[in-house]
C-alpha cells in the first residue's frame, strides 16, 4: 500500500463555499483521469445518511466501498462534524486503506478535541472564506456586465461575499433573506446545538453587540452592562463562552494587541471582526452608515485570505489598525473612510512615524487621489483589495 496521504480538512463559515470546493476538487481529479467510480461523496447534513453518523457504522460502510474498487479511493466527507467521534473512523481508513480523504466542517475547533489527537501531524487545514472583493467583482460582472467598479463595490458593501447570491443574480431582497437564513442556521446548528446553549435571546444580543462594534475594543464586562441595560443579566464568564462559540463557528475572528517596537503581546482586550460583512447588513444593518468599520473589516478579511497573522498594533498610546505578519515580515495598515482634512491626514499617517523599521506602511481609504507621503503609501480601498501583491 502507498504511503498514507495527508487528510485535507476544509473549514469555514457555513455556506462559505466548502462544498463547492469539494466539487471543484472532484472535477480536477476527473480531469486528471481518476475514475468517478473511485470517488465517494457524503454530505452528513442529509437525513438519508443519519445511520452513518455512528463512526463504526460509517467506517464499515466506507471500508466495504473501498474494498470493491481497484486503485486508490477518494473520499469526500462534507460537514463531517455531524458524525460523533469522526476522527476515529477517518484515521483508521487513512492507515488501513489506500485512500485520499477530503473533509469539510463548519467549526474552527473541530480538530482540537480529545479524539483529534489521532490526526496530529496527519492533516492539512485549508480555511475557506467568503468571496474577496476581487472574486465578488468577477461574479457580478458575469451576471450584470457594464457596472462600474464603484457600483460593484457598493453592492459588495451591502451584500458581502457569500457565494450563493451569485446564483440569485445578486438580487437585493433575495440575497438579504438568504443571508438571514444562513445566520439562523449558524446560530441554531453551529452555536446553540453544538454547545448545548439554551438562551438564544442572550446569544442574539451578544452577537448584535459585537456586530455593532466590529473593530472596536470592548470587554465581556462592557457587554454585560449593555445587556443589563436591556433588562437581562449575564455573567462575563457566560458571555465569554458565547463569544468563543461564535469564534468556533467561524462567525467572528478575534485579534490580539501587539506592542510594535518590542513585538510583544499586550494583555489588553482584543477586537472582533466578522467573517462576512453581508451577514452584518442582513442581521443588524447600517453598513453604509458604519462604512469605516466595514472597510476595516474588508481589509482584515483580505489579510486573512492572504495568509497573514493579524494584530492590533500599539506604539505608545497610538494604535495601528493592523500589524500583520507573514514569513517573518510585517505590513502596517491604517483604514479610514476619507482623508477629509489635515487633521485626519496627520492622524492616519502620523501613527507610522514612530515605527522603528522599514516594512511597508499603508493608509487605505475611499479617496480616489493618491495621497502618499513620507514613504507611506496611500491606496484606494478597491485598488488595495484587488492588488496582486502589496
Amino acid at each position: 500500500m502507498n504511503q498514507p496521504e495527508l487528510i485535507k480538512v476544509l473549514t469555514g463559515l457555513r455556506r462559505s463555499g466548502k462544498s463547492v470546493m469539494l466539487e471543484l476538487i472532484r472535477d480536477e481529479l476527473a480531469a486528471q483521469g481518476i475514475s468517478k467510480k473511485n470517488m465517494f461523496f457524503y454530505n452528513f447534513e442529509d437525513l438519508n445518511l443519519r445511520e452513518l453518523k455512528d463512526p463504526i457504522i460509517l467506517h464499515d460502510h466506507l471500508k466495504e466501498k473501498i474494498d470493491k474498487i481497484k486503485g486508490r479511493a477518494y473520499l469526500f466527507l462534507d460537514e463531517i462534524q455531524e458524525v460523533k467521534n469522526w476522527e476515529t473512523c477517518v484515521n483508521s481508513l487513512r492507515v488501513n486503506s489506500d485512500v485520499d480523504i477530503y473533509i469539510t466542517g463548519s467549526n474552527a475547533k473541530m480538530l482540537a478535541g480529545e479524539y483529534a489527537t489521532l490526526l496530529a501531524g496527519r492533516y492539512i487545514e485549508i480555511r475557506i472564506y467568503p468571496f474577496s472583493f476581487k472574486e465578488y467583482k468577477t461574479a457580478v460582472f458575469e451576471k450584470t456586465p457594464g457596472l462600474s467598479d464603484q457600483e460593484v463595490f457598493k453592492k459588495y458593501l451591502e451584500q458581502g461575499g457569500m457565494p450563493f447570491p451569485a446564483v440569485l443574480g445578486f438580487n437585493e431582497a433575495d440575497t438579504k433573506q438568504y443571508l438571514r437564513d444562513i445566520y439562523a442556521s449558524v446560530v441554531i446548528k453551529d452555536i446553540m446545538k453544538r454547545n448545548n446553549f439554551r438562551d438564544v435571546d442572550l446569544l442574539d444580543r451578544i452577537i448584535t453587540y459585537v456586530l455593532a462594534n466590529i473593530g472596536k475594543t470592548f470587554s465581556a464586562t462592557s457587554i454585560a452592562k449593555f445587556i443589563k441595560n436591556e433588562k437581562r443579566i449575564a455573567a462575563p464568564e457566560t458571555i465569554l463562552n458565547y463569544l468563543k462559540a461564535c469564534e468556533d463557528a467561524c462567525l467572528f475572528v478575534k485579534t490580539n494587541c501587539l506592542d510594535v517596537p518590542g513585538k510583544k503581546m499586550l494583555q489588553v482586550n482584543g477586537k472582533y471582526y466578522t467573517a462576512d460583512h453581508g451577514l452584518r447588513e442582513a442581521v443588524y444593518g447600517y453598513n453604509e452608515q458604519d462604512i469605516e468599520l466595514i472597510l476595516e473589516n474588508m481589509v482584515f478579511m483580505e489579510l486573512l485570505r492572504r495568509g497573514y497573522r493579524i494584530y492590533t498594533g500599539r506604539v505608545g498610546e497610538k494604535e495601528i489598525d493592523f500589524t500583520a505578519m507573514r514569513d517573518g515580515e510585517y505590513i502596517y495598515i491604517q483604514v479610514c473612510y476619507l482623508l477629509a482634512g489635515l487633521g485626519t491626514i496627520e492622524r492616519e499617517f502620523g501613527v507610522f512615524y514612530s515605527i522603528p523599521d522599514n516594512f511597508p506602511k499603508y493608509v487605505v481609504s475611499m479617496d480616489e487621489l493618491n495621497m502618499s507621503r513620507d514613504g507611506i503609501q496611500h491606496r484606494n480601498i478597491r485598488e488595495f483589495l484587488t492588488a496582486d501583491y502589496w
